[in-house]
């Protein structure tokens, strides 16, 4: 099957929801600076950067089929939570999770005859979380490349007492939203 889009990502999970659905992509991850900007509120940072990631692969690639970018966020208090920089880091941040509701924020930005935005928010309750239960997660490897130190869809998964939203879009790609941009694209998913 000819591919429908340039997926703008180098997320095997992004890959994974994409194949569910069965849409057909080419990858070609882009990589920018994601640092938050002085003052900038958390919905117009996850905004931004998947907007900035799509509009970078366009003048990268100059390509004939759209282009679909995202970024995920965890956040805290009006705080985001990126990737850990390192073990320390991810002790914090998950010790900061337990126990509490935090917001995972995955946006959306799709390039092609016109741009499409949208944005998937989801509570997500961690039960409470014990110092020694962290440092074993740590250990597994899996929260090293996660927003907030952790993958809901694996390990991570033991952690969460409850969730308001879209699963897929605390994995990292809202489904429902997808689809949406991508009929507006004229790609139908189910024909």
């Amino acid at each position: 099957m000819s591919s429908q889009i340039i997926l703008a990502s180098a997320s095997p999970r992004r890959r994974e929801l994409l194949d569910q659905i069965r849409v057909s992509y080419q990858v070609h991850a882009v990589d920018l600076d994601e640092t938050p900007l002085p003052n900038e509120e958390p919905l117009a940072y996850v905004k931004r950067v998947a907007a900035e990631k799509s509009a970078l692969c366009v003048v990268q690639l100059k390509p004939t089929l759209p282009v679909l970018a995202a970024d995920t966020s965890v956040i805290l208090d009006g705080l985001i939570m990126g990737k850990p920089k390192d073990q320390a880091d991810a002790v914090n941040m998950l010790m900061q999770l337990s126990g509490k509701t935090h917001l995972v924020v995955s946006a959306l930005s799709l390039r092609g005859c016109q741009h499409f935005e949208a944005l998937s928010i989801t509570e997500v309750t961690f039960r409470d979380l014990s110092e020694q239960e962290i440092l074993d997660y740590w250990n597994t490897g899996e929260p090293m490349d996660k927003a907030g130190s952790y993958a809901i869809q694996g390990l991570g998964g033991l952690f969460v007492k409850s969730i308001v939203g879209s699963f897929s879009g605390v994995v990292g790609l809202p489904l429902f939203e997808t689809a949406q941009l991508l009929s507006k694209q004229g790609i139908e998913l189910l024909k």
